[in-house]
């Protein structure tokens, strides 16, 4: 954290002595010759110095509080200061300088100099170089000289071209106040014409929202009439429907021969509008100034085109000639007022009435149709749905027919074999065709219970094939279902199996021991019958050795159980 000021202070310390060793060599330089001009390496040496002086300044500057700093004009304005004292400085030397050249050029001066002055011998050696010296300080003052009226020219160069400028800042302020006033008055005078121009949009506008609002009055009006119109048409057209057919055909006659006479009409219309233009225009082309039109005869005229559209013949009141020939063309085309067939309003209420009625019956006689026709739809799906479905069934029933009827035919060649083998030993017909009744009888008992009644004959394979697939999307389903409820549904299952066996035990004992009493019973009720004589014995045989077998308790309970739950 230290390593900044450090290095801060060592350069600080490197640009002090570089200045301390500038400054040494200018003294030296001093002391030295003034008229030897530097070597490259020192000019160089001259503007680091002056690098290091101005950093040395800013670095100052820089540590110097805000408010001793000062601004850069102030800045600028030192410098200049300070410019000004040097070249006064310089001046007063040199006018000093003068008077001295002054008094060493009066003989006087000189006389009064060498007067009390006491004359040694001098030897020639030190004459010449004391004549030396004298030239190069005369040299030397030369060149100071020349010099310093070289900076005088300088300096009046520069006073002049600082009067010129001076000149120049004042014509250019002259010129910018003139640009000035006339950019105000430009201003003023555009302010001017802009309040105008603004008050004449403003009335423009409020002008042209009147109109609008008139225009969306007038067009309301029409809407309104044309809603009214159309409303009136369709009542005129419901009257003229409702009318005998005898008289529509005569209006519609007369109609025809209206419209026949309607071209000699505007024919003799349109000479009067042609003249009435002319005149028109002549009066318009004497008119110079341009203004918007009333809109009250528009509207006047609207309105009066729509009492027309009513077929009212009251005559325009306005004496513009355009309305009069409009009016008077619809009211030519309307001139004859329509008749109407129904002259009681009575006569509108009956027959809307039995109109009202007839249209209520048919209400509901389409009511009723549609509900029938609901219905039949209704069943017509469920008859095509069920039709389908027992289509499928039936298909798919005598697939499984056909493929059964192969494989039946099949096994039962091999069985017809196998039959009369088995056919030769103890077994009966009868008692394999009991057997197989029992046993089909069982199969369809199963089937029920796992999966429902059978929709067709289905033979005992079939059973046994749909239950097989029963039992294995059963199966499938069981590794699906989580362990533990499997665990609990097998016990339940067994407490359920054992419970129904405990039943079944202990009814089958209740069986046997009413077998015992009854039979104990027979035997007290019976006679006793006294053996007459020695009963007849038979030959005894050797007892047979049997070998001891470990019997499969399992096995025998489990078959036991199976017999029990498929076939009981």
């Amino acid at each position: 954290m230290q390593a900044g000021p450090l290095t801060a202070s060592k350069s600080t310390e490197h640009t002090e002595s570089v200045v301390s060793a500038a400054r040494s060599d200018e003294e030296e330089s001093g002391r030295r010759n003034p008229f030897t001009l530097p070597a490259d390496s020192n000019i160089f040496l001259l503007r680091k110095q002056e690098r290091e002086r101005k950093r040395l300044e800013q670095q100052k500057r820089l540590k110097m509080k805000v408010q001793d700093r000062g601004l850069y004009a102030t800045r600028k304005k030192a410098r200049q200061a300070e410019l000004w004292c040097e070249l006064r400085a310089g001046r007063e030397e040199h006018a000093a300088n003068e008077k001295a050249s002054e008094l060493r050029d009066n003989p006087a001066w000189k006389v009064a100099m060498i007067k009390d002055r006491n004359v040694e011998k001098e030897s020639i050696s030190e004459f010449i170089s004391k004549k030396r010296e004298m030239f190069l300080l005369e040299y030397a003052l030369a060149v100071k000289r020349e010099e310093i009226d070289q900076l005088e020219r300088a300096a009046i160069a520069e006073e002049k071209k600082l009067g010129r400028a001076e000149k120049l800042l004042e014509k250019d302020s002259v010129m910018f106040d003139e640009f000035l006033k006339e950019s105000d008055k430009s201003s003023v005078e555009a302010i001017k014409t802009a309040e105008q121009e603004s008050k004449i949009r403003q009335e423009k506008v409020s002008e042209i929202k009147r109109i609008t609002a008139k225009m969306v009055a007038i067009k309301s009006d029409i809407s309104k009439y044309e809603d009214t119109l159309k409303e009136y048409s369709m009542y005129k057209d419901f009257l003229f429907k409702l009318s005998p057919p005898e008289w529509q055909q005569e209006q519609l006659a007369r109609r025809r021969s209206s419209q026949r006479s309607l071209p000699a009409v505007a024919e003799k219309d349109k000479g009067k509008s042609a003249g009435q233009q002319d005149k028109r225009a002549e009066s318009r082309a004497s008119t110079t100034k341009k203004e918007l039109p009333p809109l009250r005869n528009s509207r006047r005229a609207s309105r009066h085109t729509i009492k027309i559209g009513k077929q009212s013949p009251k005559p325009s009141v306005e004496p513009k000639t355009e309305d009069v020939n409009l009016s008077d063309y619809e009211s030519f085309a309307s001139q004859e007022e329509p008749e109407m067939y129904f002259t009681d309003p009575q006569q509108l209420l009956d027959l809307l009435t039995d109109l009202e009625e007839q249209n209520l019956s048919l209400i509901q006689n389409s009511r009723e149709t549609e509900e029938s026709l609901e219905d039949l739809r209704q069943v017509l799906d469920q008859t095509r749905k069920r039709m389908e479905k027992e289509t499928e069934q039936l298909l798919q029933q005598i697939d499984n027919m056909t493929q059964n009827i192969e494989q039946e035919e099949e096994r039962a060649a091999q069985l017809e074999i196998k039959a009369r083998l088995f056919s030769y030993g103890k077994y009966k017909e009868d008692d394999q065709d009991s057997m197989l009744d029992t046993l089909g009888q069982k199969v369809q008992e199963v089937y029920r219970s796992c999966i429902g009644d059978s929709e067709g004959n289905l033979s005992t394979l079939q059973m046994l094939t749909a239950i097989e697939g029963r039992l294995g999307e059963l199966l499938e389903n069981v590794d699906s279902i989580p362990r533990d409820r499997v665990l609990m549904a097998e016990k339940a299952k067994e407490r359920e199996r054992r419970i129904r066996l405990r039943e079944e035990k202990i009814s089958q004992q209740k069986r046997h021991q009413e077998e015992r009493l009854q039979k104990a019973l027979e035997r007290a009720q019976a006679d006793i019958a006294k053996n007459k004589g020695k009963k007849l014995m038979v030959r005894s045989h050797p007892p047979e050795r049997k070998k001891k077998e470990a019997p499969n308790t399992d096995m025998a309970d489990r078959e036991r159980e199976e017999h029990q739950y498929f076939f009981t």
